[in-house]
């Protein structure tokens, strides 16, 4: 069997992947994006599980955007049940680049809620992207579900989330500001303030409603 130079290159940028060199494994990720070929899929997708590094990580994805839907999406779908975190925020950012909604149905509630703070940043991303015309308000009360959780990277993740949907979210909003949890209430009336004013800082919206709940407003007074 002739081995040709293109074969040659795809075994060099597989190899590439495995170096213990992030920068070897950035640039085979791009060879490999360049070059798409279906051969590839399997082995981009077992080194999103457990490439350590965020660039390479991305350029991973970008990679993966590159080959046919019809390969990567039910390898991606069967990633997102893994039992592994990384396997599963790795392929939501990925499906969430891709953005086929036949996706959609495996946004479950258990991904949106995971105990893993990146996996359900992810599934955060992944949802607004994917979800159908009509459920975005359905959505939104999921969303809404995690308000107060985590330190403030993963609340500003789901107040971006949260603002994308639109003004559908506004209800859901309204709900949790009256939670009895001042973390929820505070984090609702932030998010309020980015639907209405998008250039406000968060550090600014929830500073001032950290204030407003403190002094036991729900920030709803006069409106």
């Amino acid at each position: 069997m002739t081995i040709t130079r293109q074969d040659m290159d795809a075994i060099r940028a597989l190899q590439g992947l495995e170096d213990s060199r992030s920068s070897v494994r950035l640039r085979a990720a791009l060879a490999v994006g360049t070059t798409p070929d279906p051969s590839f899929v399997d082995k981009l997708i077992e080194r999103c599980a457990i490439e350590p590094e965020f660039f390479v990580r991305d350029m991973l994805t970008w990679a993966l955007t590159r080959h046919p839907v019809s390969m990567t999406l039910p390898e991606l779908l069967r990633e997102v049940r893994s039992e592994h975190a990384q396997a599963r925020s790795q392929a939501l950012h990925t499906l969430s680049k891709i953005g086929d909604r036949q996706a959609w149905p495996s946004i479950t509630r258990a991904l949106l809620s995971d105990a893993d703070d990146e996996v359900a940043r992810s599934a955060w991303r992944a949802a607004v992207v994917l979800v159908p015309e009509g459920e975005a308000s359905a959505l939104a009360t999921v969303l809404a579900t995690q308000l107060g959780r985590g330190e403030r990277e993963t609340q500003l993740s789901l107040s971006r989330a949260l603002v994308a949907l639109g003004e559908v979210i506004v209800p859901a909003l309204r709900a949790a500001t009256t939670a009895p949890d001042p973390r929820v209430c505070a984090h609702a009336l932030a998010t309020q303030r980015l639907l209405r004013e998008p250039d406000a800082g968060f550090e600014c919206a929830i500073e001032e409603a950290k204030r407003i709940v403190a002094l036991g407003g729900s920030g709803q007074e006069g409106r």
